[in-house]
Parts: structure tokens; sequence; C-alpha cells
């Protein structure tokens, strides 16, 4: 009796959702994938058979102010101090010791005693209509300060690197929920059946301390994951036939895994099936797609100039040519890592007097030739585009050990109170500076954002009440925004 009422109960939530719909129905999702997949002319289209959008899997709650978002993560946490945020105060306590105010029952990643606060290590300058303060360690991005929107009172619950990644990209700090990328192709899908609507792009030489789980699409059907694509070598790992294995015979050995894989699940009723058939269809379609969409080689060279890309190499620059690229093609959600902003002072590479230039270097003029490119395209008003990190940096110098003075670089530590973001396009308002941190940059006192907040206002640039973007798991609804998060409705147009 068990038995029988186990399966009652699964066929009864089965028939309540979209998978038994689609099945169910004249020629079930398996011939629609083997119809797309043979590409003849009266191939049967889900529209055609459904009356839905064979791309969406939901219809947005309202009017959209952005069709896609690239989202330019540097992995690290830069250092809101040397960028953005000018603090004469921080300057003048240069060296002195740090007040108890500040650290007493304060956790810290690596601060230990009593540090020595440490003034800005770059000058800074006005620009733009506004007057926007900006550091000269970015001297291409004062050009376009007026077309962006700084959040400078961002914080965060985590001040860890792998922890406050998750978080920022998929609303929990514990490994398993869906990335951001993940929900927007769930509620979105991709305007173009031959590119992923989720795709992921990295530079600075090694993943995010998060890994791969902070583009997975976690407990929703796999088909939402990002799909990493790459400026050097093969765009996306063996998109290139075998030896021997021609384009005629592919397709042959795709619809032949095709028809097995509904057999399967017809009997399973797994949903991963379905996911694994148009994965298979997007893959095929993918190894005409992609290569095309991913050579950057073929742009005026005026357009390589601008962006300062070396074709054939790993680099940011590359990467955001690229996402210009894929956002005109279609793409959805295209998310760019870039490694190396963690700035300890332990070495070169981490300290703010050394690495800590080369990063902005490397990311300065391509940033910048992506917003001017996306506005002369006529694509800036439809896109909306996020810069940061996943926290900030302390306005303290970090202490390592008995290691504090006359070390040849200096460093900050990981600071979830206050950092800064940028948020262009889509909907934003241009020009704005929102928020205020106090006179050394420590806490948010004036318009602060949460990590929910941005999440949530992101959503609804793209038409969802992040409210109302759910799935159901484990018997309780889930969104990115978990049970928290507001629409910062000051910043929109």
């Amino acid at each position: 009796m068990k038995n029988l009422r186990r399966e009652a109960t699964y066929r009864q939530a089965l028939y309540h959702t979209r998978r038994h719909f689609l099945r169910s129905c004249t020629t079930g999702l398996g011939a629609l994938a083997l119809g797309a997949l043979s590409g003849c002319g009266s191939k049967i289209t889900a529209e055609a058979s459904f009356g839905i959008d064979s791309n969406a899997t939901q219809l947005p709650h309202f009017a959209s102010k952005a069709k896609r978002v690239i989202f330019l993560h540097m992995a690290g946490a830069p250092s809101q101090l040397e960028l953005f945020q000018y603090k004469p105060k921080l300057a003048n306590l240069h060296g002195e010791p740090c007040p108890e105010s500040l650290i007493k029952g304060k956790r810290f990643a690596f601060i230990r005693g009593t540090p020595k606060m440490l003034g800005p290590q770059a000058q800074f300058n006005q620009y733009g209509e506004n007057g926007t303060w900006l550091s000269e360690r970015l001297p291409h991005f004062s050009r376009v300060v007026d077309d962006v929107c700084f959040l400078h009172a961002m914080h965060t619950d985590e001040f860890n690197h792998a922890p406050a990644q998750l978080f920022m990209h998929s609303g929990s700090p514990r490994l398993g929920r869906p990335s951001m990328g993940s929900w927007v192709t769930y509620g979105l899908g991709s305007e173009n059946e031959n590119l992923p609507g989720f795709v992921v792009l990295i530079s600075g030489g090694t993943n995010p301390d998060a890994g791969k789980s902070i583009w997975g699409s976690g407990f929703l059907p796999s088909i939402y994951q990002g799909v990493r694509c790459r400026s050097k070598g093969d765009p996306v790992l063996y998109l290139t036939d075998p030896k021997g294995v021609n384009r005629d015979l592919r397709k042959k050995t795709i619809e032949t895994i095709n028809k097995i894989n509904q057999k399967e699940y017809e009997e399973m009723q797994d949903q991963e099936i379905l996911t694994r058939i148009a994965q298979y269809e997007m893959a095929f379609r993918m190894q005409i797609s992609v290569p095309e969409a991913m050579d950057i080689s073929s742009e005026p060279r005026y357009v390589q100039d601008a962006y300062g890309i070396e074709p054939g190499k790993e680099s940011f620059a590359n990467n955001c040519l690229l996402a210009r690229r894929m956002a005109e093609r279609g793409v959805r959600f295209i998310q760019l890592f870039h490694w190396g902003w963690d700035s300890h002072g332990v070495d070169a590479t981490e300290g703010l007097n050394a690495g800590f230039k080369d990063r902005c270097r490397e990311i300065d003029q391509p940033m910048t030739a992506l917003l001017e490119d996306l506005k002369q395209r006529g694509m800036f008003d439809e896109t909306l585009v996020i810069w940061g990190g996943e926290f900030g940096r302390t306005p303290m110098q970090e202490t390592l050990g008995d290691v504090v003075n006359n070390r040849p670089f200096v460093g900050r530590d990981h600071h979830k109170e206050a950092f800064t973001m940028w948020i262009a396009g889509g909907g934003v308002k241009a020009g704005m500076s929102f928020g205020q941190t106090d006179e050394l940059g420590y806490y948010g006192v004036k318009g602060k954002v949460h990590v929910h907040d941005l999440q949530a206002t992101i959503l609804n640039q793209l038409g969802f009440d992040h409210e109302h973007l759910t799935y159901r798991f484990q018997g309780r609804d889930f969104r990115l925004t978990d049970v928290h998060g507001r629409v910062i409705k000051e910043i929109l147009a």
C-alpha cells in the first residue's frame, strides 16, 4: 500500500508540472528537438504547437527596461579606496594606529592586533558634468563616468572570497543554489536558439575562488547552467568533431541518441533527460554558431584597437569584445570573471602599489570601450552592465603576523561593511552617485545597498518581480533573493 500511495502522490505532482504538459501534447518535446535538429522546412516549433515562445520558460511580470545583462566581476575584490572613494581624512590618518572603535568586536579575515591606517595609494580627480571623483588608476574610464551609476554603500554578509562570490551570484554563501544567470535564463530563455542563454568568460589565469558553482544551475534543470567559452583555443571544449566524423554523421548520431533519450524519459519521467535532449540539440547547432560568434579577429581594426584586444590570447579585453558580440546575438546573461584582485600586500602581485596597478590597466580600456561600443550600436539602453567584486577592502593596512613595518608592498584586508559597484544602461540613471560612506570609507551612512537589493534590481530591470520568480524545490519555493531584497528605485530612470 505504501508503494501505491507513493506512486499516486508522484503522479499527482507530475500532472501539475510544465514538463507533463509539454510531454503529453501531440508531438512531445523530443520530437520538437529532433525536428529542429533536422533543419527541415516542415519542422514543428514549440510556438506553433503550443502557442508559447520556445525560447522563454516564463513571461516577464511586467515590461522590462533591459533585454540582457553583462556582469563584470573582479574576483578577489578590488579596493574601492584606490578607485572610486576619495577620502582626504583617511590620507591625513595614514600611519596612525587604527581607532579601537573600528576593530573592537569585529571579525576580519587576516587582521590581528592593532593595525595602522592606510591612506589612499592613488591620486583622485573630478570628471564629468557631475564632478565624479575617480582614481588616476582608471584614466580611460574617466570618459564614461557620466554614463554610469555608482553604488558607494554596497554591503554584504560574507568576508571570505568563495562564500562572498557565491552570495553575490546565487544569493547564498553555500553551494547548491542556482546562479543569477541561471535564474535569468530560467525566466527569459535566449533570443538565439543557436547559442546558450548564459555564457561565462574567464580571464586572469584561473577560476574564481568559488569555482564553477557560481555559474551552475543548482536545483534548476541543468539546461540553465552557464556555458563557459574561451577566447583562446577552441571556443568551447570538444566543439570540433573528431577526425572522420562529418556533419551528416554527427546529425544522424545525435538523432539516434535523442530517440533513445526520449524513450528513456517516457519510462523514467526524469526531467534531466529532457535537458540532455535539448543540450545535444544545442551542441549540434553551436558547432556552427559559436566559432562565428567568438571570432573577434573579424572585427574592424578600429574596434579591436578600441578594446585593446589580442586575438588568440585569454584576456579581459578579448572577453569584453566577446561580451558585446554575444549580447548582439541574443545571449541573455554574459558573465565575465577577471581574477587577481586580492590585495593583501604579501608580494608584488597583491600590492596596492604594484600588482593592483596592473589589474587596473588590464580592465580600464576594455570596459570603457564596451560601454562606448554599446552606445554606438544602440544597445546601451537595453543592456544592463554591472561591475564590482564580492566585497571591499579595509581602510586599515593589513597586518600579517609580525611583518608590519618596512614592507615594500602594502595591502588591505577583506571588508564587508562598505564597497563600491557601478551599474549602467538598462533603465538606470546615468551620472549618478548613490550612497555614501563615512569619512574613512568604513561604514555606509547613506543609501546602503545590500547584495540582495542589487539582485532584486537586476531582475526588476529584466521584467521580473524578484519575490515571484520562484522554483519549487524540496517542498518550498526558492528565489534568488531568498526572503530579502528590495528594488533600488532611487537609481531607476
